[in-house]
């Protein structure tokens, strides 16, 4: 009897623990992260990483080939579909870039493609989803165009139903010879879409019409300052205030936002996300607001940090704080987690993804002692299974 007795209570420990680890991994997989790279240094696509969003753990689930150079990724809004911009194109004989779409596995977070289309344009370097999950946008930084796919009911992608070519240039004349968009950004209520062109100089606002899969003119357009390079943009939480990366200058422009017009008008210009005393060469790359809406981060590539500013509650306007080192070379896109505890930043030429701590009162970084080793990091999202 007593050896019956300690065999079942082997069996109840051993089930115990068994029950436990099993809910530990569902707890870890229910926050993925994914990143595009650029195909280089051995790359094999996009990876698909667990990630526990209260510690910084990380473990790698997947990785997805048959795409070239998978730069830029996007999450459709209901967390099913995936979509990437390639530089591999679909067309032979062409330069075309193309779009891929994938469908997400409810359970695991795992990536199964569905289709591709051509980009339409060449040196396509951002994608967004229309926020009520109908439409993919997608910015071609050589050509200089944006395009509008309806999305299936099953998340695959069709042929684009519009295209907009931008014209024009810009005071530098070795970067803003022509147009080169550079980002896509939708309003959160889906009814405007805001696109920074560097070339140009401009970030343009477009009203898509959404029954006709139509972008139509632009409505309104902000100019930067001269030779600034607008590059990415974000819009703080309250939806009042939007924030520009400018590349060529390494500063940030401030705009208040119009959310009935949706035109942005200049509230603040030439922020440097720099420190003062730096004389070498710096370019902005990505920009995000921090969930609280009290901190703005802007990465820099030459100086190899990232910049983090105070946003002023009522006016909107920035006071850079300081600049943490990203432990690494060339800081492309990061991304700050949406419950706002951690910023994970891709760098690039280093492959290295650095993890940090954000302490919520003050904006200020801090790494972790572990770091994502992967070749050629350029995009991260992040994506939460219920």
């Amino acid at each position: 009897m007593r050896y019956i007795y300690y065999s079942f209570l082997l069996i109840n420990i051993f089930s115990l623990m068994s029950i436990q680890e099993a809910k530990s991994q569902d707890d870890l997989q229910k926050t993925l992260l994914y990143v595009g790279t650029y195909s280089v240094r051995g790359s094999e696509g996009i990876y698909v990483y667990n990630f526990d969003d209260e510690t910084g753990a990380f473990s790698l689930l997947q990785t997805v080939g048959g795409v070239v150079s998978p730069s830029f990724i996007e999450l459709h809004p209901n967390g099913k579909f995936l979509y990437s911009v390639n530089r591999g194109g679909v067309i032979p004989n062409k330069k075309w870039g193309s779009i891929s779409a994938f469908t997400i596995n409810p359970s695991s977070g795992e990536l199964y493609a569905l289709n591709k289309q051509t980009s339409n344009g060449e040196g396509p370097c951002h994608v967004a989803v229309d926020p009520d999950g109908d439409y993919v946008y997608v910015g071609n930084y050589v050509s200089g165009n944006l395009v509008m796919y309806p999305i299936k009911d099953d998340g695959s992608i069709r042929v684009s139903s519009d295209m907009v070519q931008h014209e024009g240039s810009g005071a530098n004349e070795k970067r803003q010879e022509g147009p080169h968009v550079h980002s896509v950004n939708p309003s959160p209520d889906g009814k405007f879409i805001y696109v920074p062109d560097l070339g140009i100089n401009k970030i343009k606002t477009y009203a898509p019409n959404k029954v006709d899969g139509k972008l139509g003119e632009a409505k309104s357009e902000a100019v930067a300052a001269s030779g600034a390079g607008p590059r990415h943009f974000t819009i703080h939480p309250s939806g009042k205030f939007a924030y520009s990366a400018e590349e060529l200058t390494s500063t940030v422009g401030v705009f208040a936002v119009d959310e009935e017009k949706g035109k942005l008008t200049s509230i603040q210009e030439n922020v440097s996300s720099l420190p003062a005393d730096f004389k070498g060469e710096s370019y902005s790359a990505d920009i995000h607001v921090h969930p609280n809406g009290k901190f703005l981060y802007v990465s820099n590539r030459g100086h190899n940090s990232v910049a983090i500013f105070k946003i002023a509650e009522e006016t909107g306007k920035l006071e850079l704080l300081k600049t943490e080192s990203v432990l690494g070379n060339w800081p492309r896109n990061f991304m700050v987690t949406p419950n706002g505890k951690f910023l994970l930043c891709a760098n690039e030429r280093s492959d290295n993804i650095v993890i940090y701590t954000i302490n919520q009162e003050t904006g200020m970084l801090s790494p972790l002692d572990k770091q994502i080793k992967m070749p050629s990091p350029v995009c991260l999202k992040m994506l939460h299974l219920e």
